[in-house]
């Protein structure tokens, strides 16, 4: 995304608002850098494919039910990944959240993978909001307990999204303020930036939980942004990890995720012995 964004400026001399806009858009979603697992959904247990039409074909979600037997609605965490990720990557490194008895649901971005259409802001929310209407609906997951997990651009989807559909819980991970700041660091002008995803915007006006998990090294998406959602944020909690963008998924971290839940009313805490 650094580099990316970089070009922005010398863009904005060439002259033509439009083609500026749809170049800033084509570094935002590298879509060409995510390689497909074709297998990734074999590999998964009790994997259900589901998908929604858009203009030009589908796109795709995948839901994964909790680990183990349970007789009530489980609560679900909505995951969206990196901007050059796809949900392939995904499934097993979030079966922790299954194993607590939660359901996933890891919708893709258009122009993604398998997943047809030319992804943008407006595009991705609206999608985000038909596969979680659907999520909602089912009955095997109980609506009031859903949780929004985002990755890098994921956080700025999920903000979004909590903002228009609510949210038990948001966990916002190596996530900026919004693109144009990221893109303030090369001088990039914000005017050209049509793909926003303002997430201290959504924090300002939200009483919804947060968990911000941040790299104190991260170049990307530098420590500060992690401070300033966590200062605008009116119930959050910061977690600065010794790691860059990619922050490792240890014990630690699931620890701290689910301690959070806990606390959120959206897991049971342990039974005493």
């Amino acid at each position: 995304m650094r580099a990316a964004l970089a070009t922005l400026l010398t863009l904005a001399l060439l002259g033509g608002c439009d083609f500026i806009r749809e170049t800033s858009r084509g570094h935002l979603f590298p879509r060409e850098r995510a390689e497909q697992d074709e297998r990734a959904a074999e590999r998964v247990e009790g994997l259900e494919r589901l998908s929604i039409d858009v203009e030009g074909g589908r796109v795709e979600a995948w839901y994964l039910p909790p680990l183990g037997e349970r007789e009530d609605p489980a609560p679900a965490v909505i995951f969206a990944h990196g901007n050059a990720e796809l949900i392939d990557d995904w499934p097993e490194r979030l079966e922790p959240y299954r194993r607590m008895g939660m359901a996933v649901l890891l919708p893709e971005y258009r122009g993604y993978g398998r997943s047809a259409g030319t992804p943008s802001e407006a595009a991705i929310i609206a999608d985000f909001e038909r596969f979680y209407d659907r999520l909602v609906e089912r009955d095997d997951v109980d609506g009031s307990r859903v949780v929004m997990h985002g990755r890098s651009l994921g956080g700025g989807v999920v903000g979004v999204l909590s903002a228009r559909r609510g949210a038990a819980a948001l966990v916002l991970e190596s996530t900026f303020t919004n693109v144009p700041d990221v893109a303030s660091r090369w001088l990039a002008p914000a005017t050209f930036i049509e793909d926003r995803f303002d997430t201290r915007a959504v924090l300002a006006r939200s009483s919804v939980p947060v968990l911000i998990l941040h790299g104190v090294r991260d170049d990307v998406v530098p420590f500060k942004h992690a401070r300033e959602l966590h200062r605008v944020a009116w119930d959050s909690r910061l977690i600065a990890f010794q790691a860059g963008h990619s922050i490792p998924q240890s014990d630690d971290y699931w620890e701290r995720i689910r301690d959070f839940l806990e606390e959120s009313g959206v897991l049971d805490p342990p039974s005493a012995p």
